[in-house]
């Protein structure tokens, strides 16, 4: 008679988060405003894309505006046509949420959002800093300056995107929150306690919004925030299946 009870039972090990067969995913980081580096990271994309045998999907993670000196002319980058050789999707930061907000009427967060870069992109669609400080009508019709077609991209930016057993997201998620639970904010905001937190989400959650000196990668997310306005380096994060890699922009310049 065999006497199987003694025997220990091992469970398989867990798969690798993975993206459907068939499918490539471009997850990149923020951009504030350097078209330099959102024009040289697009060439790699199409150069990547052009040997692939599968569907391309590009997630632009958010934070598009503000710091750098050409925001206006990266979001007339985004909003005219882009290749075929991708589909394309756009997450809305921060940054862009607070744009938003003001052009909506709302200049409560008028000051907190020049802190953080709005002069510089005010000032790349021709706004001066006396018309800014004027405030009132005179700031009024001078944000009527900023294209129909930019406000448009501003209000139609998703919150979240998932694929497979990733989660892309401008900064992160609120710990132990189930994902159909998370605030706008946290996925928008979080830093703390969503950086330093070990557990499982039950997705990897790939992001930018946090600035590392190089792609952080840890068993429940990707940080790929490489500060770019001030680095130079713009970073793509490749997912194909199980494996991941990395497209990036030159250095300082």
């Amino acid at each position: 008679m065999f006497r199987w009870f003694g025997r220990k039972r091992h469970a398989p090990p867990p798969s690798p988060p993975a993206v459907p067969d068939g499918v490539r995913v471009y997850a990149i980081g923020d951009i504030h405003g350097r078209l330099d580096l959102l024009d040289e990271l697009l060439a790699l994309v199409a150069a990547d894309c052009a040997e692939a045998t599968t569907r391309n999907e590009v997630i632009f993670l958010g934070d598009y505006i503000d710091r750098g000196p050409q925001s206006a002319a990266v979001l007339e980058r985004l909003v005219s046509p882009l290749p075929d050789h991708a589909s394309w999707r756009f997450l809305a930061g921060n940054h862009e949420d607070a744009m938003a907000s003001i052009l909506a009427g709302d200049f409560g967060v008028m000051a907190e959002w020049i802190e953080f870069g709005g002069y510089e992109t005010l000032e790349s669609y021709g706004l001066s800093r006396r018309e800014v400080a004027a405030g009132g009508i005179v700031l009024e019709n001078a944000l009527s300056r900023i294209p129909p077609a930019h406000r448009d991209f501003l209000n139609a930016l998703e919150d979240q995107v998932i694929i497979g057993n990733y989660l892309f997201v401008h900064a992160g998620i609120r710990p132990g929150v189930a994902l159909a639970r998370q605030d706008r904010r946290d996925l928008l905001s979080i830093r703390q306690p969503f950086l330093d937190d070990d557990r499982d989400h039950g997705v990897v959650v790939v992001h930018g919004h946090n600035i590392s000196d190089a792609v952080e990668i840890r068993h429940n997310r990707i940080g790929i925030d490489t500060g770019a306005y001030r680095s130079g380096q713009l970073t793509a994060l490749v997912l194909e299946g199980t494996t991941r890699r990395l497209l990036q922009t030159g250095q300082t310049r």
